[in-house]
């Protein structure tokens, strides 16, 4: 039997290229606010099924974890980013950054440990460059990802029988990352950031490590 995948943000960039990369070998649940964003991914991997949930809502996600008894992979992609200076930023701002990044992270988790535990599976948490070193302006965004590797280091030891990576790439070349070249003002350059098909192949490294290994923690940089 194949084992099976849930990738939150499965719909595009790095989500999508994960989703690419585990689908020769892993049965996929692509994660996605609506099942229209995720036609396109769907339709090109006959191994994917669409899950269309919004991850805010913690009683939505509840009831569609509920029919998953068994799950080997789960891949935490999905999340938001903005830039912000303390000063100016508000505290909308960083609740907006810990509840799509941390929160939502949280409940998913718990909701799926029973499967996750029944396969003794692998929990893959998408961290950023920016869980290890806060820059200017990007607080809000830096200290939910630092809250986010705690939740990953605190999982792993109160779950040992299930193994969890956190993965810090520095940044990628997707349409968010786009955004936010916008908002700092820059000429948008690709060749300057990481592939997503290079993230996920990374991911797809971790995920096919054999059992008697624990990948904990990948670090990638733009070369």
């Amino acid at each position: 039997m194949r084992p099976t995948a849930l990738i939150t943000g499965g719909g595009r960039g790095l989500g999508a290229a994960i989703a690419r990369d585990l689908a020769p070998d892993h049965d996929l649940l692509l994660g996605g606010r609506t099942e229209q964003s995720l036609g396109t991914i769907v339709a090109e991997l006959p191994a994917a099924t669409p899950w269309p949930v919004d991850l805010l809502d913690h009683d939505a996600v509840a009831a569609a974890c509920s029919g998953i008894d068994r799950l080997d992979v789960l891949v935490h992609n999905a999340g938001v980013a903005s830039l912000g200076t303390v000063a100016d930023s508000d505290v909308a701002q960083w609740r907006e950054m810990f509840d799509a990044n941390v929160f939502a992270v949280v409940a998913l988790t718990r909701a799926l440990l029973p499967a996750l535990r029944a396969a003794n599976g692998h929990v893959v948490l998408i961290n950023s460059g920016s869980g290890l070193n806060a820059k200017a302006r990007w607080g809000a965004y830096a200290a939910s990802k630092f809250a986010l590797r705690a939740f990953g280091d605190a999982l792993r030891q109160e779950e040992p029988d299930l193994r969890v990576t956190s993965v810090h790439p520095g940044r990628i070349d997707t349409d968010m990352q786009r955004a936010i070249v916008a908002e700092e003002g820059g000429e948008y350059r690709p060749e300057r950031f990481l592939s997503p098909a290079t993230v996920a192949q990374a991911v797809g490294q971790a995920i096919r490590t054999p059992a008697d290994a624990h990948p904990t923690e990948i670090v990638l940089r733009p070369r």
